[in-house]
């Protein structure tokens, strides 16, 4: 094996890494929050050839995914999200009452991959400080490090894009953020921030049917329909998640075309 230069291992990663942030300054599209609805939010976006770009806070992108229910890796999904799973290649299982398990880990890496190959751009450890609002619209993302943010007094870097959407799950940061401002019109989300108790049923319903842009450049889908919209959270089952992420990228390609 010939010898292998450390500074030529440090110098393809930093090349790599910048060239892919300053091709993603500005974009069609920006998810905050890679779990499930944020990734098949980015697939479905991406793969309409939308410039598409996800900033995840953690080292590992999938969020509550991996988990399953109680730190069991299996996850539950209806009948009605088969087709999602079906479309990115992720085997299943059937049970009772038109359920079906997938194996967490299969579910996370696959939609992570199939995001990713269709043209989605991913950084993780990348944290959300604050949005950029111009003629009271959304159009950026305030961003830093995810260890560096509450631990030095270091100035963040901005996104651009013609659509932001909240896929932060329970917390809803990117809503909190104009909510703490009061810069949200009347709604549940200045009314009744957070989830209710779980209800499979309706919560799996109400994270599909309430997707929406909340704030002119703002679109929720996933947990953070629920935390903004004031519905009930749905416990360890994701098909409502994957549908949730698959209507956000639908009607934001409506509406940007």
């Amino acid at each position: 094996m010939p010898r292998l230069e450390e500074t030529e291992i440090s110098r393809a990663i930093l090349s790599s890494y910048h060239q892919r942030l300053t091709n993603r300054l500005v974009n069609d599209v920006l998810i905050v929050g890679a779990g499930p609805a944020g990734l098949t939010a980015a697939y479905y976006l991406a793969r309409k050839g939308l410039k598409t770009t996800i900033v995840e806070k953690r080292l590992s992108p999938g969020g509550g995914i991996w988990g399953g229910g109680m730190a069991m890796s299996e996850a539950v999904i209806q009948d009605d999200a088969i087709p999602v799973l079906e479309e990115v290649g992720v085997r299943y299982k059937h049970r009772d009452a038109g359920l079906h398990t997938v194996n967490a880990i299969e579910l996370a890496a696959g939609l992570c991959l199939k995001a990713i190959q269709a043209g989605a751009e991913l950084f993780n450890l990348t944290t959300v400080e604050d949005v950029c609002v111009h003629q009271s619209r959304v159009d950026g993302l305030v961003i830093n490090r995810t260890m560096i943010v509450d631990a030095l007094p270091v100035d963040p870097i901005t996104l651009a894009a013609r659509a932001v959407i909240d896929a932060t799950g329970h917390e809803a940061i990117v809503v909190d953020t104009l909510r703490r401002r009061q810069l949200l019109p009347p709604s549940a989300a200045t009314e009744h921030f957070g989830e209710g108790p779980m209800d499979a049923t309706g919560g799996e319903a109400f994270v599909v049917d309430h997707v929406r842009e909340i704030y002119p450049g703002l679109w929720l889908t996933g947990m953070s329909v629920c935390a903004a919209m004031g519905g009930p959270r749905m416990g360890p089952i994701f098909g409502g998640m994957l549908m949730s992420g698959k209507r956000v990228a639908e009607r934001i390609a409506d509406a940007l075309a």
